[in-house]
């Protein structure tokens, strides 16, 4: 089993979010962005319920989200970004059920990981991304654009990620050599 890339390239995630956008797939398109923005697994995505995420008597979402991992069984809280909100927002109206990611054919509950899969594979499809992309991949996502484009520290990255180890993370973010290139070639001390 080869193992799952993050989305590298901006112009991909933009083209994925615009293809969810463009095609009205609302559900999809929030899959796409709390997948993208929480490091969480499919697993612990699939789960989420609306009062997870939003107060209906206050009628406003929450700042943040906590859930226990299942693969860790850690509680975790996780500042929902902006991107976040609108796009629960955008689908809030469509909603069906108590599952955020409801399925169309369960009475009341998630759509599978197989189906999530299915889903995202499709996008690739569609806009000719050609990578070892998965839904794992989206989660991946998050943490290669942090240390790379942001600098975000290593060590937060880590804790995120619950690694205890910066070669593990190193691995799992896929940072590679061009990646250090990059590095190495944009810092310029002298005129």
């Amino acid at each position: 089993m080869t193992a799952t890339e993050p989305i590298r390239e901006q112009k991909n995630l933009q083209n994925l979010a615009n293809y969810f956008l463009e095609n009205k797939k609302h559900r999809d398109y929030a899959l796409f962005v709390l997948a993208i923005h929480t490091t969480l697994r499919i697993s612990d995505l699939l789960h989420l319920q609306w009062n997870d995420v939003y107060d209906p008597l206050q009628h406003h979402f929450y700042p943040h989200l906590t859930v226990i991992e299942k693969k860790t069984k850690k509680a975790k809280t996780i500042a929902l970004n902006p991107c976040v909100i609108d796009a629960l927002r955008l689908y809030y109206p469509y909603r069906r059920g108590n599952y955020i990611f409801a399925s169309r054919k369960k009475t009341n509950g998630p759509i599978s990981r197989q189906q999530a899969w299915r889903i995202m594979t499709t996008a690739y499809k569609e806009l000719n991304i050609h990578a070892k992309i998965a839904c794992h991949g989206l989660r991946k996502t998050w943490g290669y654009h942090a240390w790379t484009k942001e600098a975000i520290s290593p060590v937060v990255i880590m804790d995120i990620y619950n690694h205890t180890d910066y070669n593990v993370t190193k691995r799992y973010l896929g940072i590679a050599q061009d990646d250090l290139d990059q590095a190495y070639l944009s810092m310029k001390f002298l005129e």
